[in-house]
């Protein structure tokens, strides 16, 4: 499982685990479309929700998982990335997991100081035209704010501006408090440097998938 805040690069990491373990990246949203694309009992249910702009209840996201957890491709082993949310979900997925005859191995918790995250969420770019991503300091297009691909003005996304992203920081945070709590006190949690090259974090979080548990890992 992965774990970090907004801009901790959890998405870019979750890439490389599921190519380097042969194993699917599994996040909230892609479970949500996937269930609702396949018309499955809880796909059903949660688009019932998402329809009308509501949040899908616990029971019917631990659905979804389940569903999801019991496909062919992760019959070897998973990824998970944006759930759960809370100590609440948590303490469901164990239940689920023991259901299934599966175990988490590891928790991995991307940690990158909080200038940082606003840094790098603040400084993305798109274009609304074709869809490219940029960043004003680590990919900036050749022309400042035009997209090199087809031309058009680059814009910033309403919710990467600074206060924005600090109030995402802030509810982050907030919500995931008790959850790296719980994982710590099972003895699954590691904290990975999340500032160190994309190269250097992979190999620190596949070295948290293979040993036992600790507090933290880095490269070496």
């Amino acid at each position: 499982m992965l774990l970090g805040a907004p801009g901790a690069g959890k998405g870019t990491q979750a890439a490389l685990l599921a190519k380097n373990l042969g194993v699917p990246h599994i996040s909230t949203g892609d479970m949500f479309r996937a269930a609702k694309a396949m018309g499955s009992p809880m796909g059903v249910m949660a688009r019932k929700y998402m329809d009308r702009g509501a949040l899908v209840p616990d029971k019917v996201t631990i659905g979804i998982v389940e569903e999801r957890l019991q496909r062919p491709d992760a019959a070897r082993g998973w990824i998970l990335d944006g759930f759960p949310r809370t100590a609440g979900q948590a303490r469901a997925l164990d239940d689920l997991l023991a259901r299934l005859d599966q175990r988490l191995d590891a928790v991995a918790k991307l940690t990158v100081p909080r200038e940082e995250l606003i840094r790098r969420l603040t400084g993305r770019r798109v274009c609304p035209e074709c869809g490219a991503n940029y960043h004003v300091d680590s990919a900036p297009p050749a022309r400042a704010d035009v997209c090199d691909r087809c031309g058009h003005a680059l814009e910033q996304r309403e919710d990467d501006s600074e206060t924005t992203v600090m109030h995402r920081l802030d509810v982050y945070h907030e919500s995931t408090r008790p959850l790296i709590a719980f994982y710590e006190k099972k003895g699954l949690l590691h904290r990975v440097d999340g500032t160190m090259p994309v190269d250097a974090v992979n190999k620190a979080i596949m070295a948290a998938v293979a040993a036992p548990a600790s507090t933290s890992v880095k490269a070496s």
